[in-house]
């Protein structure tokens, strides 16, 4: 196995952070003041090439791999995880089932306009109900002649209030359960009978645009089908999987950005006469929370190489997501303790990486779900 990224994926890796540090950052702080997603990003994001980056070069994306959308999702996460994550939607969730599920007019008329950052995406799977549980959701769509009457509420959805369109999750036929009766619809945000009903305010990533929506008697034509009626769960399965393994980039940017954060404090910070680095606990603290950084960068990577390879990596997709996750979770809580008083204000961005770092383990499945789903591939 090569260990070493491409020349290519090197060059981008510096295009990419140079684009996060230029264009991002000076964004930040009024962003995560204001609680308002700087949607300007997404058009000059794609402008440059930097959207859906896997996506296929036919549909005017840069036709990469998954082994450098987690570079990508690495590079935005270390400046915003706030930002980044309405990104990592765009690039995913909100477009990847029309990608390998919808019509060619499906994906004329929305996935390239996301690639382009013409068009904004969300996707809506959660329910106010239904989280871990995503077989229990509630929103239905009843045929009636050549629509679709979509009734329900979905909550937590990234990109709710700024997206163009929502890959929507609901049932066709709830007899049949999960596995034969949900299917996936496209909504455009000025669908009849589709609205937001708030935003959500949250603890960190609050650049991100969450939001709830509701949907009454939202019709939609039956050309909004996204792939075949009844198979969406299996789709939803297929994204998710994806998904997890580019929680590794977002979640080692935030981890990475803490530790840089915290190696500058150290020798800045000056107590009984030298800098705190030179103290053997603070030493230690430094030593590990490299280490961790460094075995879930092997992990991510890895299992975006398996992903990349057609390999089957639900396992490992789970293991990314669990691990990155929790380690984003220690390093950015040992940053804390590094910085001392000082990182409890808001003076310092540490603050806002260990509030980000909390949302980590909870979102696209739990840390108890993907041990569940773990230990279900081991066959245990």
């Amino acid at each position: 196995m090569d260990f070493e990224f491409t020349e290519e994926q090197r060059i981008f890796r510096e295009a990419i952070r140079s684009f996060a540090e230029n264009e991002i950052g000076p964004l930040v702080e009024e962003a995560e003041e204001t609680e308002v997603y700087p949607v300007e990003l997404i058009p000059k994001a794609g402008k440059l090439g930097f959207l859906c980056v896997r996506y296929p070069e036919k549909y005017g994306a840069a036709g990469t791999d998954k082994v450098t959308e987690n570079i990508f999702l690495e590079e935005l996460g270390r400046v915003c995880s706030g930002i980044s994550s309405g990104f990592q939607v765009q690039a995913s969730l909100g477009t990847s089932i029309i990608l390998e599920h919808g019509t060619e007019e499906q994906k004329q008329e929305y996935l390239v306009p996301a690639i382009k950052g013409d068009k904004i995406s969300a996707f809506g799977l959660t329910e106010p109900n239904a989280g871990s549980d995503a077989a229990s959701i509630q929103t239905t769509a009843v045929k009636d002649g050549g629509h679709y009457v979509i009734n329900g509420t979905k909550t937590f959805i990234t990109n709710g209030s700024i997206s163009d369109f929502t890959c929507v999750a609901a049932y066709t036929d709830k007899a049949k359960g999960a596995s034969g009766g949900v299917s996936v619809f496209i909504v455009d945000r000025d669908t009849p009978g589709f609205s937001v009903t708030r935003k959500l305010k949250k603890v960190g990533h609050r650049s991100a645009d969450t939001a709830e929506l509701l949907f009454e008697n939202c019709r939609v034509s039956e050309e909004k089908l996204v792939g075949k009626e009844g198979k969406g769960f299996s789709y939803l399965v297929a994204s998710l999987m994806s998904g997890r393994i580019s929680y590794g980039g977002r979640c080692l940017g935030v981890a990475k950005a803490a530790f840089e954060a915290s190696t500058k404090y150290a020798g800045e910070r000056i107590q009984f006469g030298k800098p705190i680095k030179d103290f053997q606990a603070t030493k230690f603290k430094l030593a590990r929370m490299a280490m961790e950084i460094e075995a879930a960068t092997w992990l991510t990577y890895r299992a975006s190489w398996l992903f990349d390879q057609g390999k089957k990596c639900m396992k490992e997709a789970s293991m990314v997501k669990l691990y990155t996750s929790e380690v984003a979770q220690r390093v950015t809580n040992e940053a804390m303790q590094i910085h001392g008083g000082y990182g409890y204000t808001m003076e310092y961005p540490v603050q806002r990486y260990w509030r980000d770092a909390r949302l980590l383990t909870i979102t696209e499945g739990t840390s108890e779900i993907q041990q569940i789903v773990i230990a279900r591939e081991l066959g245990i």
